[in-house]
């Protein structure tokens, strides 16, 4: 595809989601359901935020780490009668069902099970979503909290739950795959402006969701990647815990994940430097029609927003982005 044609596709996704609604078939995202008697206290050990909590028809984003509290994937549950489902990154799903299987012990009444080949994901972000929703037959939702879901009413085994995937407002529905084309037509005649998985990818590095294998590495803490809506304080233990709450105590975040707008094309993995001091790393890239854009990690001490780097041989401008948090909780 040119340069001309991807810079047109990517116009029409922006302008989707800041003036109308745009589509996104999300179906390669990895879909695991939990279940049994011990689901919740189980996820609840395994992850960032206060699970046991939550009760069916609620949900939240949750980050799964190491003992390090090194970060493995940013997570979706959507809490259900009897499971919870969780919608993970596309290339995280083979290796958090292997993950999550290493702490089922003999007594835990758990069960996990990969549904992603019979379900489908499909999100509607952008300001105009409320109204899809509508004529989805699913306005109960609209106003509720984030996370929060209910069935959608004309797809049997289908939900639509609050929030995008990204830092727009929108909605994202889990149905049985043999629906998805259906619903999709549905969609599409509601008004919705269709847009690829490049476009997604474009949207998600401007406004700063952390992806796995970029953002979300063993190089990198969520408090690092700025993920705080993901995390509780007061939960107890959990894997990984223990690291958090230091860094969280005694402020302790040493960098932070922030936008930088580049004068040109950059390499994710360059360095970010300051005169000759090296102060950060680039984590992601993409073009977009107001120039080129990145994510990268920035030493706290260096500074933040308005900070001018240079990106390789590329200069930049370090910019606040919507999706993640650079604040310390106030209890």
């Amino acid at each position: 595809m040119s340069t001309s044609a991807i810079d047109t596709n990517n116009a029409a996704a922006i302008q989707a989601v800041q003036e109308g609604v745009a589509v996104c078939d999300r179906s390669f995202w990895g879909r695991i359901k939990v279940s049994d008697g011990d689901r919740l206290r189980f996820l609840h050990n395994q992850s960032t935020n206060d699970i046991q909590s939550l009760k069916p028809g609620q949900g939240c984003d949750t980050v799964f780490v190491n003992s390090t509290a090194r970060t493995l994937d940013l997570v979706t549950a959507y809490i259900l009668e009897d499971a919870v489902l969780l919608l993970v990154s596309p290339n995280r799903r083979e290796f958090l069902m292997q993950w999550l299987d290493r702490y089922i012990f003999f007594a835990d009444k758990v069960q996990l099970t990969d549904v992603t080949d019979e379900t489908a994901t499909i999100s509607l972000i952008g300001s105009q979503s409320d109204a899809v929703v509508e004529k989805l037959g699913a306005a109960a939702i609209i106003g509720q909290a984030y996370g929060n879901h209910i069935s959608i009413p004309s797809v049997s085994g289908g939900l639509i739950g609050v929030g995008s995937g990204l830092a727009s407002p929108g909605y994202t529905l889990i149905l049985p795959a043999s629906s998805k084309q259906e619903v999709w037509s549905k969609i599409l005649e509601a008004g919705a402006v269709p847009i690829s998985d490049s476009n997604w990818q474009m949207l998600r590095i401007l406004q700063g969701r952390p992806a796995p294998e970029q953002e979300l590495t063993e190089e990198y803490n969520p408090l690092e990647a700025g993920l705080w809506q993901t995390i509780s304080f007061n939960k107890g233990c959990y894997i990984g815990q223990e690291t958090i709450a230091r860094l969280n105590t005694y402020k302790g975040v040493k960098q932070h994940l922030y936008g930088i707008k580049l004068s040109g094309c950059a390499e994710p993995g360059s360095v970010i430097t300051i005169g000759d001091e090296k102060v950060g790393k680039l984590t992601s890239y993409t073009k977009t029609l107001d120039g080129d854009f990145g994510l990268g990690y920035i030493r706290t001490k260096a500074g933040g927003a308005g900070l001018k780097v240079h990106v390789g041989d590329v200069e930049g401008e370090v910019v606040e982005i919507p999706f993640v948090s650079h604040d310390y909780p106030q209890f």
